[in-house]
């Protein structure tokens, strides 16, 4: 359970609309679950305990890797008293679309020289590359817009006086948004919109003939009239003769010499205006990480220079790859990366560790042991919960329904890992399910199970429960904190260390010799079975398909990403001091403590002193610490 509740602002709900004024009548758009959001916001913000999990360098200017909800991380932040000058936020675009990670087999040391010798199937990339979902992108507009309203709650009650925010989001979704951030912002704070216009992505068009997308939008607003702003400009293609301007009585004026002549001058520079057109990130591009929602950083380098100063704190909330936390340190400013998702905080931490940057990784812990991230947690959760099926007789809210022999059908409720608002079971989501689920179900339903993560108070639930329940419908309360704690296994390694020569200097080598990673395994079975259907499936229709299953080797080597050795500290729960590491890239080359090499991996990691830990990343993301 949170420690406490932190208020957004002093008087929370002073000036503040909370949707009531959002009535679209005709096309069925109202936005529900105001009064919860409303209960919500009067509570404050849960605050949770954190827990370091790795410090690099002295970080002496506080920089932060926050593994969390935007929520519970403004929480923290405004229990510390820590503020931020720029905030940047790359949010789900409620597009509808699940964004996965394209995961790829190492080069199996004990084999390389033979994939060396001869093109061994492990080079053809369908055959060693496998996907794992990230995230679904798929929300009602309802739910959505409370989410993100909570959200840009918390932010703005974070945010320095003299602060702005950039919100960058699509069609889908951003016009509604807008709409959100005039009520949470100020309309007379509304500063620009600005288009990202860029001519080499993948658009499509559902129909053919519809105008092809080539742009997201981003709106720009300030906390107050108060806030920092820079021109800044860009090289024209060619110099441009220009009259010089001056400002003569505060306005923008031509400048004349002494016969009232206009003076021209050669002009190199432009200014940025409210239409970016900034690439894509290519594939073969050096800055690329392959994470799906990835931004280039030439783009995070505008919002940056035009709204902060050296030294200032940048903060992104959805920090998905971690671009605004290396281009923050790269231009001198302090930031501050929260995300959900695991891959994120890992691609970010390995990111800015090759940048040289120093921070701290925080975990907060909300109750919630993510399997990786919220979607495969969800997947896993409904295969661990006995008797859970897919029901299309049940309405959306619930995730399937359980056959009882007492019972019959028994529908049941599991909060939504990406929306922050269904984790705690309070009174207003009680009330929802009560007044709004319950009596959509079928006639026939005696029992009802309602999974929480976080519980307000479960007398005080049991109490609203007995007085406004159906007194036919049982409902039985279930903590999935219970299941959750089966969700994460940890992988297996075998390996021998022995004291070793790096160049002229004593050290101490680790050599992997088996790492069988249970999770990996059963992926590469379940894309091999879904292949092969396909191939039966098109056979069928009579087409020519073959079936090339992925295969991992008995060592299980191709199935490791990353390896660090702690030399510092033997207890298995204490902070990672990560002293030597190696990151297997998918070519197979070895990055040595954040440096690229043309080196391929040998099996083998050396460290200077004699590692008391090791950390083992598989491909997938899933991280595992053996004690040596």
């Amino acid at each position: 359970m949170a420690i406490k509740y932190i208020p957004y602002f002093p008087n929370t709900l002073e000036g503040q609309a909370v949707l009531d004024n959002f009535v679209r009548t005709k096309r069925v758009l109202r936005y529900n679950g105001n009064d919860a959001v409303t209960e919500h916001i009067r509570r404050g913000m849960p605050l949770y305990e954190t827990e370091l999990q790795e410090r690099v360098g002295k970080n002496e200017n506080g920089n932060l890797v926050l593994r969390g909800e935007c929520l519970s991380a403004c929480a923290y932040l405004k229990d510390k008293g820590i503020t931020v000058d720029l905030v940047y936020i790359d949010p789900p675009f409620a597009s509808g679309a699940d964004y996965a990670k394209k995961v790829y087999l190492r080069r199996n040391p004990k084999v390389a020289e033979a994939i060396r010798q001869a093109e061994s199937e492990l080079d053809i990339e369908e055959l060693r590359s496998f996907e794992e979902k990230m995230y679904g992108d798929i929300w009602n507009k309802e739910s959505y817009l409370n989410w993100m309203y909570e959200n840009l709650m918390a932010i703005k009650s974070v945010m320095s006086d003299t602060a702005s925010i950039y919100v960058h989001l699509d069609w889908h979704i951003g016009h509604y948004v807008k709409i959100l951030m005039d009520e949470v912002f100020g309309e007379d704070n509304f500063r620009n919109e600005i288009v990202w216009h860029y001519t080499n992505k993948m658009s499509g068009s559902t129909k053919p003939h519809d105008f092809v997308c080539e742009h997201d939008t981003i709106f720009r607003y300030s906390k107050s009239e108060n806030y920092l702003y820079y021109t800044i400009s860009e090289e024209r293609d060619e110099p441009v003769m220009q009259s010089k301007r001056v400002k003569i009585d505060g306005k923008n004026m031509r400048a004349r010499d002494e016969d009232g002549n206009i003076i021209y001058e050669l002009s190199t520079e432009k200014k940025i205006k409210d239409v970016w057109t900034i690439p894509y990130i290519a594939s073969t591009d050096s800055q690329r990480v392959d994470y799906a929602t990835q931004k280039p950083e030439a783009l995070l380098e505008r919002i940056i220079k035009a709204s902060s100063d050296k030294g200032m704190i940048v903060a992104d909330f959805f920090g998905g790859s971690g671009v605004t936390a290396t281009v923050a340190n790269k231009l001198g400013r302090k930031f501050i990366h929260t995300d959900i998702n695991i891959n994120s905080i890992q691609t970010t931490r390995d990111r800015l560790l090759a940048a040289k940057a120093e921070f701290d990784m925080l975990e907060i812990k909300d109750g919630v042991s993510l399997y990786r991230n919220p979607v495969q947690t969800m997947e896993r959760l409904k295969s661990l919960i006995i008797g859970l099926r897919n029901e299309d007789a049940l309405d959306e809210f619930w995730e399937g329904s359980i056959i009882d022999s007492k019972y019959g059908m028994t529908p049941v409720y599991l909060p939504n890992l990406m929306d922050s608002t269904t984790r705690m079971l309070d009174k207003p989501l009680m009330n929802e399910i009560i007044h709004k689920a319950i009596p959509d179900l079928p006639d026939e339903t005696k029992r009802v199970i309602i999974y929480y993560i976080d519980i307000d108070d479960p007398e005080e639930i049991q109490r609203f429960i007995k007085e406004h329940g159906n007194p036919l419908i049982e409902i039985e309360l279930r903590d999935l904190k219970q299941v959750l704690d089966n969700v994460v296994a940890e992988d297996y390694a075998e390996w021998n260390i022995q004291e070793a020569r790096d160049g002229l200097f004593n050290a101490w080598k680790v050599e992997i010799i088996q790492f069988q990673s249970d999770r990996v395994r059963r992926k590469i079975e379940e894309i091999n079975q879904k292949n092969q259907l396909q191939v039966l499936q098109q056979k069928a229709k009579g087409k020519e398909k073959t079936f090339s299953p992925i295969i991992i080797s008995d060592e299980g080597l191709e199935t490791i990403e990353w390896i660090s050795l702690d030399c510092t500290s033997a207890e298995k729960d204490a902070p990672w001091q990560s002293d030597s590491e190696i990151k297997i890239d998918k070519s197979g080359y070895v990055i040595k403590n954040g440096v690229k090499t043309t080196e391929y991996w040998d099996a083998c990691i050396i460290s200077e002193h004699k590692p008391l830990r090791m950390k083992i990343r598989n491909i997938c993301g899933d991280e595992t610490v053996f004690v040596i």
